[in-house]
Protein backbone atom coordinates (compact mmCIF):
# COMPACT_ATOMS: atom_id res chain seq x y z
CA UNK A 1 0.00 0.00 0.00
CA UNK A 2 1.70 3.24 -1.07
CA UNK A 3 -0.09 5.43 1.48
CA UNK A 4 0.77 5.07 5.17
CA UNK A 5 -1.88 6.04 7.73
CA UNK A 6 -0.91 7.29 11.18
CA UNK A 7 -3.99 7.55 13.44
CA UNK A 8 -4.58 10.67 15.50
CA UNK A 9 -4.18 9.79 19.17
CA UNK A 10 -4.80 13.09 20.97
CA UNK A 11 -7.69 14.70 19.07
CA UNK A 12 -10.92 14.80 21.07
CA UNK A 13 -13.52 16.15 18.62
CA UNK A 14 -12.82 13.96 15.56
CA UNK A 15 -11.04 10.75 14.60
CA UNK A 16 -8.77 10.21 11.66
CA UNK A 17 -5.27 9.78 10.29
CA UNK A 18 -2.32 11.61 8.85
CA UNK A 19 -1.34 10.31 5.42
CA UNK A 20 2.17 9.97 4.10
CA UNK A 21 3.30 8.43 0.82
CA UNK A 22 5.76 5.63 1.36
CA UNK A 23 6.27 4.79 -2.32
CA UNK A 24 5.51 7.45 -4.95
CA UNK A 25 6.16 5.09 -7.86
CA UNK A 26 3.67 2.55 -6.53
CA UNK A 27 1.11 5.29 -5.92
CA UNK A 28 1.59 6.52 -9.49
CA UNK A 29 1.01 3.00 -10.80
CA UNK A 30 -2.22 2.60 -8.84
CA UNK A 31 -3.46 6.02 -9.94
CA UNK A 32 -2.70 5.01 -13.53
CA UNK A 33 -4.77 1.84 -13.14
CA UNK A 34 -7.71 3.89 -11.90
CA UNK A 35 -7.21 6.39 -14.73
CA UNK A 36 -7.52 3.66 -17.38
CA UNK A 37 -10.75 2.49 -15.77
CA UNK A 38 -9.48 -0.38 -13.65
CA UNK A 39 -10.43 0.73 -10.13
CA UNK A 40 -12.02 -2.68 -9.57
CA UNK A 41 -8.63 -4.29 -10.24
CA UNK A 42 -7.00 -1.99 -7.66
CA UNK A 43 -9.73 -2.76 -5.12
CA UNK A 44 -9.09 -6.48 -5.58
CA UNK A 45 -5.41 -5.93 -4.81
CA UNK A 46 -6.28 -3.86 -1.75
CA UNK A 47 -8.50 -6.64 -0.44
CA UNK A 48 -5.98 -9.37 -1.25
CA UNK A 49 -8.25 -10.97 -3.83
CA UNK A 50 -5.34 -11.02 -6.24
CA UNK A 51 -5.34 -10.49 -9.98
CA UNK A 52 -2.80 -10.28 -12.74
CA UNK A 53 -2.40 -7.18 -14.88
CA UNK A 54 -5.53 -6.52 -16.91
CA UNK A 55 -5.44 -5.70 -20.64
CA UNK A 56 -6.10 -2.19 -21.81
CA UNK A 57 -5.88 -0.42 -25.17
CA UNK A 58 -4.87 2.79 -26.90
CA UNK A 59 -8.20 4.53 -26.33
CA UNK A 60 -8.20 3.82 -22.59
CA UNK A 61 -4.62 5.03 -22.34
CA UNK A 62 -5.42 8.23 -24.24
CA UNK A 63 -8.31 8.92 -21.87
CA UNK A 64 -6.06 8.26 -18.88
CA UNK A 65 -3.38 10.64 -20.15
CA UNK A 66 -6.03 13.32 -20.68
CA UNK A 67 -7.30 12.79 -17.13
CA UNK A 68 -3.77 13.09 -15.77
CA UNK A 69 -2.81 16.15 -17.81
CA UNK A 70 -3.30 19.67 -16.48
CA UNK A 71 -4.28 22.40 -18.89
CA UNK A 72 -3.44 26.06 -18.49
CA UNK A 73 -6.22 26.58 -15.94
CA UNK A 74 -6.99 23.03 -14.83
CA UNK A 75 -4.13 21.95 -12.57
CA UNK A 76 -6.36 22.31 -9.53
CA UNK A 77 -8.93 19.98 -11.12
CA UNK A 78 -6.29 17.41 -12.13
CA UNK A 79 -4.78 17.49 -8.66
CA UNK A 80 -8.23 17.24 -7.12
CA UNK A 81 -8.97 14.11 -9.12
CA UNK A 82 -5.71 12.44 -8.08
CA UNK A 83 -6.39 13.42 -4.48
CA UNK A 84 -9.80 11.72 -4.69
CA UNK A 85 -8.02 8.54 -5.78
CA UNK A 86 -5.63 8.88 -2.85
CA UNK A 87 -8.60 9.38 -0.52
CA UNK A 88 -10.25 6.26 -1.96
CA UNK A 89 -7.08 4.23 -1.39
CA UNK A 90 -6.76 5.52 2.19
CA UNK A 91 -10.41 4.72 2.90
CA UNK A 92 -9.96 1.13 1.74
CA UNK A 93 -6.98 0.77 4.09
CA UNK A 94 -8.77 2.41 7.03
CA UNK A 95 -12.10 0.54 6.73
CA UNK A 96 -11.37 -2.59 4.66
CA UNK A 97 -14.77 -4.19 5.29
CA UNK A 98 -16.78 -1.19 4.08
CA UNK A 99 -18.19 -0.70 0.59
CA UNK A 100 -16.74 2.40 -1.06
CA UNK A 101 -17.76 4.15 -4.27
CA UNK A 102 -15.16 4.09 -7.03
CA UNK A 103 -13.53 7.43 -7.88
CA UNK A 104 -15.16 9.72 -10.44
CA UNK A 105 -13.68 9.54 -13.92
CA UNK A 106 -13.82 13.20 -14.93
CA UNK A 107 -12.37 16.35 -13.43
CA UNK A 108 -14.55 18.39 -11.08
CA UNK A 109 -17.58 16.13 -11.32
CA UNK A 110 -20.49 17.58 -9.40
CA UNK A 111 -21.91 15.48 -6.61
CA UNK A 112 -20.46 13.50 -3.75
CA UNK A 113 -16.67 13.24 -3.67
CA UNK A 114 -17.15 9.78 -2.22
CA UNK A 115 -19.54 7.60 -0.29
CA UNK A 116 -18.78 4.71 2.04
CA UNK A 117 -21.32 2.21 3.31
CA UNK A 118 -20.75 0.29 6.53
CA UNK A 119 -22.81 -2.89 6.84
CA UNK A 120 -23.64 -5.14 9.78
CA UNK A 121 -23.58 -8.96 9.77
CA UNK A 122 -27.07 -9.01 8.23
CA UNK A 123 -25.87 -6.79 5.35
CA UNK A 124 -27.97 -3.88 6.55
CA UNK A 125 -26.44 -0.42 6.11
CA UNK A 126 -25.67 0.98 9.55
CA UNK A 127 -23.62 4.01 8.48
CA UNK A 128 -23.20 6.15 5.37
CA UNK A 129 -20.01 8.19 5.27
CA UNK A 130 -19.98 11.29 3.04
CA UNK A 131 -16.56 12.25 1.68
CA UNK A 132 -15.24 15.74 0.96
CA UNK A 133 -11.75 15.56 -0.59
CA UNK A 134 -9.76 18.76 -1.11
CA UNK A 135 -6.25 19.16 -2.51
CA UNK A 136 -5.54 22.78 -1.70
CA UNK A 137 -2.85 25.24 -0.69
CA UNK A 138 -5.41 27.06 1.49
CA UNK A 139 -6.67 24.30 3.76
CA UNK A 140 -8.37 26.29 6.54
CA UNK A 141 -10.17 28.63 4.14
CA UNK A 142 -11.28 25.66 2.05
CA UNK A 143 -12.70 23.80 5.04
CA UNK A 144 -14.44 26.86 6.44
CA UNK A 145 -15.84 28.16 3.16
CA UNK A 146 -16.43 24.98 1.12
CA UNK A 147 -16.52 21.88 3.31
CA UNK A 148 -18.49 23.07 6.35
CA UNK A 149 -21.34 24.51 4.22
CA UNK A 150 -21.64 21.19 2.38
CA UNK A 151 -21.79 19.24 5.63
CA UNK A 152 -24.37 21.62 7.09
CA UNK A 153 -26.45 21.19 3.94
CA UNK A 154 -26.30 17.41 4.22
CA UNK A 155 -27.15 17.64 7.92
CA UNK A 156 -30.24 19.60 6.92
CA UNK A 157 -31.45 16.77 4.71
CA UNK A 158 -30.07 17.74 1.32
CA UNK A 159 -28.81 15.11 -1.12
CA UNK A 160 -30.80 12.02 -0.15
CA UNK A 161 -31.64 11.34 -3.80
CA UNK A 162 -27.96 11.49 -4.81
CA UNK A 163 -26.90 9.31 -1.89
CA UNK A 164 -29.66 6.78 -2.59
CA UNK A 165 -28.64 6.45 -6.21
CA UNK A 166 -24.96 6.09 -5.42
CA UNK A 167 -25.61 3.68 -2.53
CA UNK A 168 -27.69 1.46 -4.82
CA UNK A 169 -24.85 1.36 -7.34
CA UNK A 170 -22.30 0.49 -4.64
CA UNK A 171 -24.43 -2.36 -3.30
CA UNK A 172 -25.21 -3.73 -6.76
CA UNK A 173 -21.52 -3.67 -7.70
CA UNK A 174 -20.81 -5.63 -4.50
CA UNK A 175 -23.52 -8.13 -5.48
CA UNK A 176 -25.62 -7.35 -2.44
CA UNK A 177 -28.55 -9.78 -2.51
CA UNK A 178 -31.15 -7.07 -1.79
CA UNK A 179 -29.57 -3.81 -2.96
CA UNK A 180 -32.75 -1.81 -3.60
CA UNK A 181 -34.36 -3.05 -0.39
CA UNK A 182 -31.24 -2.25 1.62
CA UNK A 183 -31.19 1.32 0.32
CA UNK A 184 -34.89 1.80 0.97
CA UNK A 185 -34.34 0.87 4.61
CA UNK A 186 -31.55 3.37 5.21
CA UNK A 187 -32.57 6.02 7.69
CA UNK A 188 -30.37 8.70 6.17
CA UNK A 189 -30.57 11.14 9.05
CA UNK A 190 -29.39 8.70 11.71
CA UNK A 191 -26.79 6.82 9.63
CA UNK A 192 -25.03 9.87 8.21
CA UNK A 193 -21.36 10.40 9.01
CA UNK A 194 -18.74 12.65 7.44
CA UNK A 195 -15.12 12.44 6.31
CA UNK A 196 -13.06 15.45 5.26
CA UNK A 197 -9.69 14.75 3.65
CA UNK A 198 -7.41 17.68 2.99
CA UNK A 199 -3.84 18.57 2.13
CA UNK A 200 -1.93 20.74 4.60
CA UNK A 201 1.74 21.54 5.23
CA UNK A 202 1.75 19.82 8.64
CA UNK A 203 -0.45 17.61 10.78
CA UNK A 204 -0.04 18.15 14.50
CA UNK A 205 -2.52 18.33 17.36
CA UNK A 206 -2.19 22.12 17.33
CA UNK A 207 -2.50 22.51 13.56
CA UNK A 208 -5.54 20.23 13.40
CA UNK A 209 -7.33 22.19 16.14
CA UNK A 210 -7.08 25.24 13.93
CA UNK A 211 -7.72 23.39 10.67
CA UNK A 212 -10.89 21.59 11.77
CA UNK A 213 -12.22 24.26 14.12
CA UNK A 214 -16.01 24.13 14.23
CA UNK A 215 -16.38 20.51 13.11
CA UNK A 216 -18.33 19.42 16.20
CA UNK A 217 -20.63 22.41 15.83
CA UNK A 218 -21.38 21.74 12.17
CA UNK A 219 -21.71 17.97 12.72
CA UNK A 220 -22.85 17.39 16.32
CA UNK A 221 -23.05 14.02 18.01
CA UNK A 222 -20.70 11.12 18.65
CA UNK A 223 -17.09 11.40 17.55
CA UNK A 224 -17.47 8.64 14.93
CA UNK A 225 -19.67 11.04 12.94
CA UNK A 226 -16.59 13.21 12.30
CA UNK A 227 -13.60 11.80 10.42
CA UNK A 228 -10.68 14.05 9.54
CA UNK A 229 -7.82 13.01 7.26
CA UNK A 230 -4.70 15.09 6.55
CA UNK A 231 -2.20 14.58 3.75
CA UNK A 232 0.84 16.38 5.18
CA UNK A 233 2.72 17.83 2.22
CA UNK A 234 4.82 20.89 1.46
CA UNK A 235 4.84 22.31 -2.08
CA UNK A 236 1.63 20.53 -3.03
CA UNK A 237 1.38 21.66 -6.67
CA UNK A 238 4.91 20.65 -7.75
CA UNK A 239 4.54 17.34 -5.90
CA UNK A 240 1.24 16.61 -7.65
CA UNK A 241 2.73 17.56 -11.03
CA UNK A 242 5.56 15.08 -10.52
CA UNK A 243 3.08 12.40 -9.42
CA UNK A 244 0.95 12.98 -12.53
CA UNK A 245 4.01 12.68 -14.78
CA UNK A 246 4.89 9.35 -13.17
CA UNK A 247 1.29 8.14 -13.53
CA UNK A 248 1.27 9.06 -17.23
CA UNK A 249 4.50 7.09 -17.72
CA UNK A 250 2.87 4.11 -16.00
CA UNK A 251 -0.25 4.39 -18.15
CA UNK A 252 1.79 4.50 -21.35
CA UNK A 253 3.37 1.16 -20.41
CA UNK A 254 0.05 -0.61 -19.95
CA UNK A 255 -0.93 -1.53 -23.48
CA UNK A 256 -1.14 -5.32 -23.71
CA UNK A 257 -3.18 -5.85 -26.87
Amino acid sequence: MPITLTPFTSDSDWEGCTWSVANVDELAAWIAWVAVGQSYHVANILHAVGAGPLPTNDDAIKDAVKLLTAGVTSQDHRDGWMFQVMSWLAAHRRTPNALIAAPHMIHAEKGLDGLELILDSDKSVIATVIFEDKATVNPRDTIRDAVWPEFVSFEGGTGVNRMSQQATGILMAAQHPRATEAVSKIVWKSTRRYRVSISAPVSTVKSRKSLFKGYATKVPGAIERRRAEVFAIHDLRPWMAALAAKAIDQAMKMKTN
